[in-house]
């Protein structure tokens, strides 16, 4: 991986521990990297962004410097290419101090967060099983952040009827919010 898109992925998990973007778009730079020319798959990269986001967190917990930073990767740093130590030690100096390490943070529940909804109606008008459906359905896809940061897409299918029952659902929600 190149120094650029390597200090955009430190980057990046920097913006999300200090909670100003919602999460690390491992697969938008994945394909970004495989557009470069770089063979990765999405599953190593996330893998790598979890490592980093595990070291600078563990860093600005433990309130380290740049120079103990790289000191604490110790034998690691010659099994790492040159270029990501030194962009690891660039970021850490510009930005690792500004990571926010509250005593409410340690306590947080590790859930996903909410970052977008897409819809839209289908309708099915065959299958193997039957040469005549028109069955009319909904695919949802939400973008949700994990806990680790990585963002990611769910999709699932409803039928009509279940999907005015989640409209109802959302409905109620929204009539409670409002009395908060």
């Amino acid at each position: 991986m190149s120094s650029n898109m390597f200090s955009s992925q430190c980057e990046q998990i920097i913006q999300h521990l200090n909670h100003k973007i919602p999460g690390v778009n491992t697969a938008e730079l994945c394909q970004r990297i495989q557009t470069s020319g770089i063979e990765i798959n999405i599953g190593d990269l996330a893998k790598i962004a979890n490592i980093l986001s595990f070291l600078f967190s563990t860093a600005a917990r433990n309130n380290l410097s740049t120079e103990e930073l790289i000191t604490t990767l110790g034998s690691a740093t010659s099994t790492l290419p040159k270029h990501a130590v030194q962009v690891i030690r660039h970021i850490w100096n510009e930005q690792g101090k500004a990571i926010a390490v509250s005593e409410d943070g340690r306590n947080t529940v590790t859930v996903g967060q909410f970052i977008d909804m897409k819809w839209k109606l289908g309708v099915a008008m065959s299958s193997d099983t039957c040469r005549s459906l028109k069955y009319p359905y909904v695919t949802m896809t939400l973008t949700v952040a994990d806990p680790s940061g990585q963002i990611t897409d769910k999709s699932f299918e409803m039928t009509i009827p279940q999907f005015k029952n989640f409209f109802r659902q959302f409905k109620e929600m929204a009539s409670v919010l409002e009395t908060v």
